[in-house]
C-alpha cells in the first residue's frame, strides 16, 4: 500500500512550485524544508509545528495550512494514521479559500492523504470518499487520472469491481509511464477477479515489464504480490517465487511494510523454513510496530507541547478593540491572582508554623515520657538493687533506645514530607557512607516510586533504615549496596553486604524482626539469602499500589 505515497509527494511537489510567491517561508519552515528533504522526517516535524505558530502570529492561514500539511504527511508517513488524519482535518480549517489555485492544491495533497491514512487503516469506504473529495480540487489532467487509480484501488479491496474498472479505465488515458503500469495491474486484477475466466498474465506481464525497465522498486513490489496471490491457488512454487522476489525488493528499499506481507506468504508456502522465516517475520514486525508507536508518541509531545490552543485564539482576533479587552481581562485575572496567591501563602505559612510548634510540643511530651521516664526507671532499679542483672538492664536501655529511635524518625518524617522521596533514600544510604564503609545506589529515580502511598513510602524508608542500622551494628561491612528495580505494579530493592553474614535461625532475633513486620505491613515478601559464601542477601518485593 505503501506505493500509494507517490501520489502524496507528486502534489506536494506540484503544489511547491508557486508556495514561495505566495506565502514567505519563516526560518522555522526553511529548516523543516532542510530537514524533510534530508529525510530528518522527526526534525522536520518538530520544525513545522514552530513554523505553524509563527505564521499564526501574523494571521497567515496559507502558512498554517501548509505547516500542517506536511506535518501530517510525514505522520501518515510513519504509520501514525490516526494522528495524520487530525492534522490534516487541523488543516482543512485554515484552508477556506478553494477558488484559489495554491489552496486548491494543498487541499487535494491533504484529502489524499486522508484516505491514504483510512486505506492503511483498512476502512476503505473512508478511504474511497476522501479520494473522491481529492478528485473536487484537482486542477491538472494526469494528477486528475493517478487519483482514479488510487480510488479503482481501493474499491477493488471494497471488491466493487464493477466500479473500479470504471475509475481505472479513466486512469488509463495517462501519459505517465509510472502511473500506468499501476493502471494496469490494477485493472487487470479488477477483470480478473470480476471474472475467473479472464487472463490477467498478459497484462500482469506488460506491467511488470515497465517497473522492470524503470527501476521503480515500489512498483515491483506490487507486481510481485499480485503475481504471488494469482498463483496462490494455482501453482504454488510460482507463488512462492514471486513472494520471494518481493522480500528482496522489500529488503533492498528497506520497506518493513512490504517485508511483512512477503513473509506472511512464504510461512505459508515455505513449510521447510518455517520457523526461520516466523522469527523473521516476528522481528520485523515488532520492529515495525515499536517505530510506530515511538513516532506517535514524538509527535504527540511535540504538539502538546507547544501552546497551540492560544495560537489558533490568536488568530481568531480580528479587532484591536476585542485584543484590548483581552488584555485589560487578563491584566485583571493576573492580579487577582496575585493577590489570591499572596494571601494563601502567608496562610500557608501561618498554618506551616502552627503545624511546626504543635509537632515540637508533641514531641517534647514524648521524650519526657517515653525517654526520661524509661531511663529513670531504670536508673531506680540499679540504685535500689544490691545484685541487679546487668542484661537485663541493658535490655531496657536498648528498649528505651528504640524508642527514642522511633520518636527521632517521626520527627524526621514531619519534617521531610515535601521532599522527594527518592532524595530522602538517598540522603540516609548515603549518611552511612564513612571512611570504612562505601554505600552504593541504583536505580532510585522518582518513577520508581510512582503511585506508590505516602504511608508506604514510609514504611519502606524505615524498612532501608533499619537494614543499614542492623549493618551498622553487626555485619562488619565495608561496601552496601541497594538496588531498585520496578516491573509493572511490583518494586524489588536487592540489599548486598561483605559483612560477615547471618544466619538463617538467627534473623529474626538480630534487629530484623520489625523490618519483616513492616514489610508484612505493605504486603510485601522478604528472602534472605544465607547461603552466599560471604556477607548478606537480601531481597525485598511489594505491589507499588
Amino acid at each position: 500500500m505503501k506505493k500509494l505515497l507517490f501520489f502524496i509527494f507528486l502534489l506536494l511537489l506540484f503544489s511547491c512550485k508557486k508556495e514561495i510567491k505566495e506565502t514567505l517561508d519563516n526560518n522555522y519552515y526553511k529548516k523543516a524544508r532542510i530537514c524533510r528533504d534530508s529525510k530528518h522526517s522527526d526534525s522536520a516535524f518538530y520544525y513545522y509545528n514552530l513554523a505553524k505558530n509563527e505564521y499564526l502570529k501574523i494571521n497567515d492561514s496559507l502558512g498554517v495550512g501548509n505547516s500542517l500539511v506536511n506535518m501530517a504527511l510525514i505522520q501518515t508517513d510513519k504509520g501514525d494514521f490516526y494522528g495524520g488524519i487530525e492534522s490534516s482535518f487541523e488543516a482543512n480549517k485554515f484552508l477556506r479559500r478553494e477558488n484559489d489555485s495554491i489552496f486548491r492544491n494543498r487541499l487535494a495533497t491533504n484529502y489524499n492523504n486522508i484516505g491514504l491514512a483510512f486505506h492503511f487503516l483498512k476502512d476503505f469506504e473512508k478511504s474511497s470518499f476522501f479520494y473522491i473529495k481529492t478528485l473536487q480540487y484537482i486542477d491538472l489532467t494526469e494528477n486528475k487520472l493517478l487519483c482514479y487509480n488510487n480510488i479503482g484501488d481501493v474499491l477493488i479491496s471494497q471488491q466493487k469491481y464493477g466500479l473500479a474498472k470504471i475509475y481505472l479505465e479513466k486512469a488509463y488515458l495517462t501519459q505517465n509511464s509510472t502511473t500506468l503500469s499501476k493502471v494496469i495491474n490494477n485493472l487487470a486484477k479488477a477483470k480478473y477477479l470480476d471474472n475467473k475466466n479472464y487472463d490477467p498474465l498478459p497484462e500482469f506481464n506488460r506491467a511488470l515489464k515497465i517497473r522492470e525497465i524503470q527501476k521503480d522498486s515500489i512498483g515491483l513490489n506490487s507486481s510481485y504480490e499480485t503475481l504471488s496471490t494469482y498463483y496462490l491457488d494455482k501453482d504454488k512454487n510460482l507463488s512462492l517465487l514471486f513472494a520471494e522476489k518481493m522480500l528482496t525488493e522489500a529488503i533492498k528499499n528497506n520497506s518493513p511494510d512490504d517485508r511483512i506481507t512477503a513473509l506472511q506468504r512464504i510461512i505459508t508456502l515455505d513449510a521447510k523454513n518455517y520457523l526461520n522465516n516466523f522469527q523473521h517475520f516476528n522481528f520485523i514486525n515488532d520492529s515495525l510496530q515499536t517505530a510506530r508507536n515511538k513516532a506517535k508518541n514524538q509527535f504527540a509531545i511535540v504538539r502538546y507541547d507547544v501552546d497551540q490552543k492560544n495560537a489558533k485564539n490568536q488568530i481568531l482576533i480580528e479587532k484591536n478593540f476585542q485584543q484590548d479587552i483581552g488584555i485589560i481581562l487578563l491584566a485583571l485575572a493576573l492580579a487577582i491572582t496575585i493577590l489570591w496567591y499572596i494571601k494563601r501563602k502567608k496562610r500557608l505559612e501561618q498554618e506551616k508554623e502552627i503545624e511546626v510548634k504543635n509537632t515540637q510540643l508533641k514531641i517534647s511530651k514524648k521524650v519526657h515520657d517515653v525517654v526520661a521516664n524509661g531511663i529513670y526507671q531504670v536508673m531506680t532499679k540499679i540504685e535500689n538493687q544490691q545484685h541487679f542483672n546487668k542484661d537485663e538492664a541493658l535490655d531496657e536501655l536498648e528498649f528505651v533506645y528504640e524508642k527514642s529511635r522511633d520518636i527521632s524518625y517521626e520527627k524526621t518524617d514531619t519534617q521531610g514530607e515535601e521532599k522527594d522521596f527518592s532524595e530522602r533514600i538517598s540522603e540516609t544510604v548515603s549518611s552511612f557512607k564513612n571512611d570504612e564503609v562505601n554505600t552504593y545506589l541504583a536505580g532510585n529515580d522518582s518513577g520508581i516510586w510512582k503511585h506508590l502511598s505516602s504511608k508506604n513510602k514510609e514504611e519502606v524508608y524505615q524498612i532501608i533504615r533499619e537494614l543499614l542500622v542492623n549493618m551498622k551494628k553487626h555485619s562488619k561491612a565495608t561496601i552496601v549496596s541497594f538496588r531498585f528495580e520496578r516491573e509493572n505494579d511490583l518494586i524489588r530493592i536487592f540489599y548486598t553486604d561483605n559483612g560477615i553474614g547471618i544466619s538463617g535461625d538467627v534473623i529474626y532475633k538480630n534487629g530484623l524482626s520489625s523490618t519483616v513486620s513492616r514489610i508484612e505491613t505493605i504486603n510485601g515478601e522478604i528472602i534472605f539469602d544465607t547461603k552466599i559464601e560471604k556477607g548478606l542477601k537480601i531481597t525485598i518485593s511489594f505491589p507499588a499500589s
